[in-house]
């Protein structure tokens, strides 16, 4: 196998606002494998958050190139699990571990000829729909941005302000989707309690990482008292977080750049399941690379968060994409991802 890596800059529609920071321009990482002809692709993008940069991530990528080159195409998971035990044991490694996870298991059916999820045992006869997220603006161009997008089932909004509930009251005037909040760790406890009613009554179906993750025994309480189902994601990063989870959440958000690929994701969502927990998949702001893969868990998940790529102005790769939130697979094998461009 031959392996090789670029940077590409991915605009966004509008600026991106969590409560943690705004972001226009999305850096990623692409990773690219090529055997036989064929050619696997995996996406990593840049998090200050996780400190992930194109820089360590590229040095990481690099360090593991022997072990690519040398490994076997047609069975990921000894080489996934080689190439796990060699990386750093950083946050950022994660990230650079999940290209190259994505790029083996979209040559990997390429070369199998079928897509991964079929590989799996795995049908898409029944999938859930993905939510549109409105990123955090004032309440006028948060309902702006949520018509651009009309007809989806449901819509995710981001909150942490001092103004959630306005927020929310807001939006619901215009819209009788479904909708989801995400706190991005911008609440306290009390808050969570607070809102939870309030929110159920304006047909908000669960509740995003309210509390920091070292909140540990405010996540707890929230738990106990939420009139909303709570579910774990800044809590929930790699496979040994899901075990913790039980008790303080109703259910975890995997999230492959964070958790290191499709491989040990499949462990998290199989944990998960063992102790109760209802299982999700979000995405970064990232290309139709990423979340090409993410479509490959869709029969695993309860619910899904894969809108990364029509956030943004300009994509970079053709496969999965999305009918109002409905999953559309290409007729392309392993992930489904071509480059607009071709190869690099």
């Amino acid at each position: 196998m031959k392996l090789k890596f670029k940077k590409f800059d991915l605009p966004l529609r509008h600026v991106f606002t969590i409560s943690r920071g705004s972001v226009s321009v999305q850096e990623t990482l692409i990773v690219q494998i090529e055997h036989a002809g064929q050619f696997g692709y995996g996406e990593a993008t840049t998090n200050s958050f996780y400190g992930a940069t194109i820089a360590n991530m590229s040095s990481t990528i690099e360090s593991a190139r022997s072990i690519v080159e040398c490994g076997s195409p047609l069975d990921p998971l000894p080489l996934v699990a080689e190439l796990a035990a060699s990386i750093p044991h950083e946050k950022y490694a994660n990230f650079a571990l999940n290209a190259l996870d994505l790029a083996i298991h979209d040559l990997w059916g390429k070369l199998c000829g079928a897509p991964v999820y079929r590989l799996w045992g795995l049908s898409t006869d029944r999938i859930p729909d993905s939510d549109y997220t409105i990123g955090i603006d004032t309440p006028a161009k948060m309902v702006a941005k949520m018509q651009e997008m009309p007809g989806w089932p449901v819509y995710k909004i981001k909150l942490g302000t001092a103004d959630d509930l306005a927020i929310v009251r807001e939006l619901r005037k215009h819209t009788e989707a479904l909708f989801r909040v995400d706190a991005n760790c911008g609440w306290t406890a009390e808050q969570t309690i607070e809102f939870a009613p309030v929110l159920k009554e304006l047909g908000v179906e669960f509740i995003e990482q309210p509390l920091p993750p070292e909140d540990v025994a405010g996540a707890r309480r929230a738990f106990e008292k939420s009139a909303l189902p709570l579910i774990a994601d800044e809590n929930c990063i790699v496979e040994s977080d899901v075990d913790r989870c039980a008790g303080a959440f109703h259910g975890i958000n995997i999230k492959l750049v964070k958790c290191g690929g499709l491989a040990v994701a499949r462990r998290m969502a199989a944990r998960a399941r063992e102790l109760g927990l209802q299982v999700m998949a979000g995405c970064m702001t990232e290309s139709t690379v990423g979340i090409s893969a993410v479509a490959q868990l869709l029969p695993l998940l309860d619910y899904v968060d894969m809108d990364g790529a029509v956030l943004l102005a300009k994509d970079i790769a053709t496969g999965v994409r999305l009918d109002h939130g409905h999953c559309v697979y290409p007729n392309v094998n392993g992930t489904g991802v071509e480059l607009i461009d071709g190869p690099f």
